[in-house]
């Protein structure tokens, strides 16, 4: 039983919502409750006058808890000991300055701040999607949209390029989907193929250039800075700028949508659709959900209310069959020989393992390795890392709520050469950022930079735990 003690609006819907979920009674004043129809469920103690608590007709039950919202129809001096007096060990949960053991206060001033929050939010999410609706809605019919992912995009940046995609598409425009680097990852590639997600690499300059010049609108997705592992030249600005990532300085673009309380792209794009009550389909539904469900790793990362909410919109049209296509692909034999190359070349200092990787024909094993070492006895933290094209690729994951990665890789190798979260982190470093003097033979510069990095990775590390 919920005992409501209080008159006015409040306590009504207070009493309204407890009748649904146990047996409810309130206490009031005759005179101040607002009774136009009678409460379903709850029971009304409405008081000629104000009564001692010990002189009400209650039975013998005790309360699971009582509400203490006005005092006024009680006439005790002191109301949270006759409250306590009559049932001993009851929690009080009240708004008024109380104190007192079982006391729960509950600060006016917090409640109404983090209803302004959430209310503020919402108008957020509303206006930024309406300030993306009308760029787009300025453009003549049949303009070319630009819409770039980073390079080697991962599937949150192919559901959020995919569903922005989709939007321009039914606006009138014509969008293409544009990345460089590759796409390696099993997944990513099933993604791709599975819901035909008509991507384009592009790989020389001269590419992105003509795409900047016939480009209405250039827009980013799952990225902000141009030239930090994208294709886009450095002194490219953007027109719309879609991303969830932390800022570490002001963002050049007509508008900027960088919101980091989503953690996913996905998620963000998601919260846009739904502003606009764009209509879903089962395809956009199952790319953003596998999106928010990979940055996430299934939500065991972090992750926040905003994500439950565009996930559990998306859920309604998302293709579960494909979805569970997309997550079991084959796995390769060349990736089963990195991890099994991996697990023979780790290193443990103190909780971080470190597993090196003398050559990498598929990048996105690295993720695959570290996701997979993660969960090991006394292992807070792994780095995989192994030598591509001239540059040694890092991939990161931690469980040490005392480290942000992202942080900790962008101080370390700055100017975009390496990033991401507080969880999970990567990086693509240069062999002449790691060397002085660059072999000749390609295998002894590989060789030399996956040494020295390993080096540079205990050092980083070991700072970081002193």
């Amino acid at each position: 039983m919920f005992l409501i003690i209080g008159s006015g609006q409040l306590a009504i819907r207070l009493s309204q919502w407890c009748a649904e979920q146990r047996r409810s009674i309130l206490i009031g004043l005759a005179s101040q409750l607002p009774l136009d129809d009678p409460l379903d469920g709850c029971e009304i103690m409405a008081l000629p006058s104000p009564t001692p608590l010990n002189e009400l007709p209650l039975d013998a039950h005790k309360p699971t808890a009582v509400l203490l919202l006005n005092p006024e129809a009680l006439s005790d001096e002191a109301p949270v000991a006759a409250i306590q007096n009559r049932w001993a060990n009851i929690p009080i949960l009240t708004t008024l300055p109380l104190e007192g053991d079982g006391v729960d206060l509950i600060s006016v001033d917090d409640v109404s701040f983090a209803a302004m929050q959430d209310r503020i939010r919402s108008w957020e999410r509303k206006d930024g999607a309406s300030v993306v609706l009308h760029y787009l809605q300025s453009i003549p019919a049949h303009s070319k949209v630009a819409i770039f992912c980073h390079d080697n995009p991962d599937p949150d940046a192919l559901g959020a390029g995919l569903a922005m995609y989709d939007l321009v598409q039914n606006m009138g425009l014509v969008p293409e989907l544009l990345h460089g680097g590759l796409i390696e990852h099993q997944q990513n590639r099933a993604m791709v193929s599975l819901l035909e997600i008509p991507v384009r690499r592009l790989i020389l300059d001269w590419e992105v250039q003509d795409v900047l010049r016939d480009a209405a609108v250039v827009m980013t997705v799952d990225f902000h800075r141009p030239g930090a592992n994208n294709i886009l030249p450095d002194d490219c600005v953007p027109h719309i700028v879609l991303d969830h990532h932390t800022l570490e300085e002001s963002v050049a673009a007509d508008i900027s949508l960088v919101r980091p309380e989503f953690s996913a792209t996905s998620s963000l794009v998601a919260s846009l659709l739904m502003s606009l009550q764009h209509p879903i389909t089962p395809r956009i539904a199952t790319a953003l959900a596998f999106g928010i469900r990979t940055d996430t790793l299934g939500f065991t990362r972090n992750f926040n209310p905003v994500d439950i909410r565009a996930l559990s919109w998306l859920n309604a049209f998302v293709d579960k069959d494909l979805l569970r296509s997309i997550e079991e692909p084959p796995r390769s034999q060349e990736t089963l020989e990195s991890f099994a190359e991996a697990l023979g070349s780790r290193s443990l200092f103190n909780s971080t393992l470190l597993a090196p990787l003398t050559s990498m024909p598929n990048r996105d094993s690295l993720a695959q390795i570290a996701d997979f070492l993660l969960p090991t006895e006394g292992i807070d933290t792994v780095v995989v890392f192994g030598p591509r094209r001239g540059k040694i690729i890092l991939s990161a994951r931690s469980t040490n709520e005392s480290l942000h990665l992202g942080r900790i890789f962008s101080e370390k190798w700055s100017g975009g050469l390496s990033g991401g979260h507080k969880a999970l982190a990567g990086g693509q470093i240069p062999f002449k950022v790691l060397l002085t003097n660059i072999p000749d033979d390609p295998e002894e510069a590989e060789k030399q930079a996956v040494e020295a990095m390993g080096i540079e990775l205990e050092k980083l590390f070991q700072e970081e735990v002193e």
